[in-house]
């Protein structure tokens, strides 16, 4: 007899690739240097330490990228790609809250504190929104999250 197995959550398998794309691009800025330190959005002080040599832009942005490499893979258990994860309907449900956190309270906190507030902050916080969109829709539509 055949079985067939249930279908795979699709808004799981989105946050999972997003998760791993925004993994790969941490990974791409430490090779691109200081000049991609700056076009994304991490500050002039970290470009600037990258520029001297320094390790800690550079270390900082690999745990950012191991971080968002493990949300993936947490994504990829929620959609029934593999048995979950330990915590992980805790675990999905973190992720989708600090997306939504960081979407509506980045903009609001360089406005209170006097920073710039570029096509940048505006960019990666409509990004961080849609990211909270897919975990809180897997959430919403999927039984496999615990």
């Amino acid at each position: 007899m055949l079985t067939m197995s249930p279908p795979l959550n699709p808004w799981f398998l989105s946050a999972a690739v997003c998760n791993a794309i925004a993994a790969l691009l941490h990974i791409a800025i430490i090779f691109g240097g200081p000049a991609w330190y700056r076009f994304f959005g991490a500050g002039e002080e970290m470009a600037r330490m990258a520029e001297h040599g320094m390790l800690r832009p550079h270390a900082i942005t690999l745990a950012i990228a191991a971080v968002l490499a493990i949300w993936a893979l947490y994504d990829l258990a929620a959609a029934g790609m593999f048995k979950p994860l330990p915590l992980q309907a805790l675990v999905i449900t973190a992720i989708a809250a600090i997306y939504l956190l960081r979407a509506v309270a980045y903009i609001p906190f360089l406005l209170l504190t006097h920073q710039p507030c570029g096509a940048f902050a505006w960019w990666s916080s409509a990004i961080c929104l849609l990211f909270a969109v897919f975990h809180f829709a897997g959430l919403f539509t999927s039984a496999k999250v615990s």
